[in-house]
């Protein structure tokens, strides 16, 4: 058996026993083609060529490298043999050339060698990617962007921000995914704004491999200036257009916004009226101006000239506004099971309709082992001013720590702002019945008023990993009507959260709450402060802490409670936890800011519906360890 050196691009040398004379010419063949097309032996086919590939390349050259070879790809292929690793070790240079272009690097020396000492051979691929290309100069032209007469008075487009706001600068190195995404970046910020028909109408980049610098090129025609127009409502058929009008914060003259157009779907998405929303502005009506302009530029070309800007026509039609929906089937029944370590076992029954006398009404009863409860609310259409009113009635019966509450409340409540910054104001009138063992039954009944807000900045709402969410609630009871005590009441909470690595995640949590009476007694007991469980101390039973009556525990006039949690995420969706908790509810501040602690391990787990947290944790005032754990499921 001889011997056949082949050298391939880059200087590549090849050594390796040849099994017959015909190899050089079949060796013209495509790699890729060469294995998937070689025919079927009659006989018995012999195993394939195993063999191992390393790549010695610096940075991430090498895992580039790795994931895209074809010696890579076809490693393990049924129909490798000797000839066919040849003609892959032969074409790797040119290909690997190729790919470290893609990562900014125009002149590497690329060799490739094959070890055949061991049991496998070894394709050994070794990169000296030489000096990076830099980009040397950045050229944007941005072609249209004045407002469209009669409207000169309009905002000009700020075209500086613009060329600012491009993400290859000068001196960094050029890279072909970088030079991508930097156009549609670009591309993007302008289509979402004003300009939805803009276009790269050219992109150059042109690279001298003797200087190792860049000339960058883009040209972006901004295309017509467009507005909205009226608002168009399709698919609505038993739901009033006020439900969907109240939500319409676009006006008619306003700029093109993308980002308005979600925002519109999402406010009607949440009213729970609709299977499908879909919110757009129709494109068709500019369509025929836009081939009229098309037929006079190449009329213009035919005739030798270039129209070196576009034809005055006056303003572009407005965009109508246009809004299509598939309604909800009007009533709705479902049901729901679940479990929480905080109020053990638990079975729902809901009923929807959403047209009772013009409004939303949902109801619901939900048996759990230590709570019972009945509400039914009537949900208001959104006004124009974007107030969201609702009133219902609801009975809840609580057997808590040995105290037992039986309260029945009417409520009127109006609701307004956004997600980030949301803000209530409820009127209440409670008649509450409430048992504690050891002493004697007790009756009350208040109107209290309480405003509440809640601030949001979170990079998601459902697994959120970054900011924060703030809520403060003030409101009482300060009128000698239907009120067996007065009283004034501040609450708030907080949850922080920070990333820490790659795979590590810190949240802070801290709540606290007083309340001001001359009495407590004849404050309702929902008005006090209790602390413990799975969303408050670790450790301790639900509502465990608080002031000691008899044989039971009540709530007491302040509270004050704190969270340290470590999240480590070892997989996408799974982590474990270590946490810290502290705090303690009591009558006096001095015994409030006494906290009991609690401390353990947990596990995360991200389901389609949330997270599911299991916790162990260790009470230090108890001395005793508890199971942190809620799921629940609908059906």
């Amino acid at each position: 058996m001889g011997q056949l050196t082949l050298a391939a691009a880059g200087g590549a040398i090849l050594l390796f026993p040849i099994a017959h004379a015909g190899a050089q010419e079949a060796a013209q063949e495509r790699p890729q083609d060469a294995v998937a097309d070689s025919p079927a032996s009659t006989e018995a086919a012999p195993a394939p060529l195993q063999y191992e590939v390393k790549v010695n390349a610096p940075g991430d050259l090498d895992e580039l490298l790795e994931k895209n070879l074809d010696l890579e790809r076809f490693r393990g292929n049924p129909r490798m043999d000797r000839e066919q690793l040849r003609r892959l070790v032969r074409a790797t240079p040119e290909e690997a050339k190729n790919l470290i272009a893609t990562a900014g690097y125009y002149t590497p020396v690329v060799t490739v060698r094959v070890d055949t000492t061991g049991a496998k051979p070894v394709v050994i691929v070794d990169v000296d990617p030489g000096q990076p290309a830099t980009i040397d100069k950045v050229e944007l032209e941005l072609r249209g962007f004045d407002p469209t007469p009669p409207l000169a008075a309009s905002e000009p487009y700020d075209t500086e921000a613009l060329k600012r706001s491009w993400a290859l600068k000068t001196g960094s190195v050029f890279r072909q995914s970088d030079w991508e995404a930097a156009k549609r970046a670009l591309l993007r910020e302008v289509v979402q704004t004003r300009y939805p028909r803009a276009q790269l109408v050219d992109t150059q980049a042109v690279v001298d491999p003797e200087t190792h610098k860049v000339s960058l090129l883009v040209v972006l025609d901004s295309g017509p200036e467009l507005r909205f127009g009226e608002l168009r409502i399709e698919g609505l058929k038993r739901y009033p257009e006020a439900i969907i009008r109240n939500l319409d914060k676009i006006r008619p003259g306003e700029y093109y916004s993308e980002s308005a157009l979600q925002s519109f779907q999402a406010r009607l998405q949440d009213t729970g009226y609709f299977a499908s929303v879909e919110v757009s502005a129709d494109m068709s009506s500019i369509l025929g101006e836009q081939i009229e302009a098309g037929q006079e530029s190449q009329a213009a070309e035919a005739e030798g000239g270039a129209m070196t800007k576009p034809v005055n026509r006056g303003p572009a039609p407005l965009l109508p506004l246009v809004v299509r929906v598939t309604e909800n089937k009007q009533q709705n029944v479902s049901a729901g099971l679940g479990f929480s370590t905080n109020t053990g076992n638990r079975a729902q029954l809901n009923y929807d309709n959403l047209n009772v006398w013009g409004t939303r009404f949902k109801s619901a009863i939900t048996m759990e082992t230590k709570k019972q409860a009945a509400h039914a609310n009537f949900y208001f259409p959104t006004t124009e001013r974007g107030y969201n009113d609702s009133a219902g009635a609801s009975f809840e019966r609580s057997d808590i720590s040995n105290e037992i509450t039986a309260v029945t409340t009417i409520s009127a409540k109006r609701n307004w702002g956004g997600t980030n910054l949301e803000r209530s104001l409820t009127f209440e009138f409670l008649s509450e019945d409430k048992t504690v063992v050891g002493l004697e039954q007790t009756r009350s009944k208040s109107l209290p008023l309480t405003y509440a807000i809640t601030k949001r900045s979170l990079d998601s709402l459902l697994f959120p990993t970054k900011g924060y969410v703030i809520n403060a609630q003030v409101g009482g009871a300060l009128l000698p009507v239907l009120t067996d005590e007065r009283f004034v009441r501040v609450a708030g909470k907080a949850v922080y959260y920070r990333p820490l690595g790659e795979k590590g995640e810190l949240i802070v949590r801290g709540e606290m709450g007083a309340l001001g009476s001359k009495e407590k007694r004849g404050v309702p007991a929902v008005y006090l402060f209790r602390a413990g469980g799975d969303q408050s101390v670790r450790g301790y039973a639900y509502q465990e802490l608080g002031v000691k009556e008899g044989d039971a525990t009540v709530g007491g006039r302040y509270m004050l409670t704190g969270s340290a949690e470590y999240q480590y995420w070892f997989k996408p969706k799974w982590a474990i936890a270590a946490f810290y908790d502290a705090g303690n509810a009591a009558d006096t501040v001095k015994a409030a800011m006494t906290p009991k602690s609690g401390y353990g391990l947990g596990g995360r787990y991200k389901s389609p519906v949330g997270p599911i947290n299991v916790d162990v944790a260790y009470g230090h005032a108890v001395h005793a360890y508890r199971l942190h754990f809620s799921l629940g499921f609908t059906f």
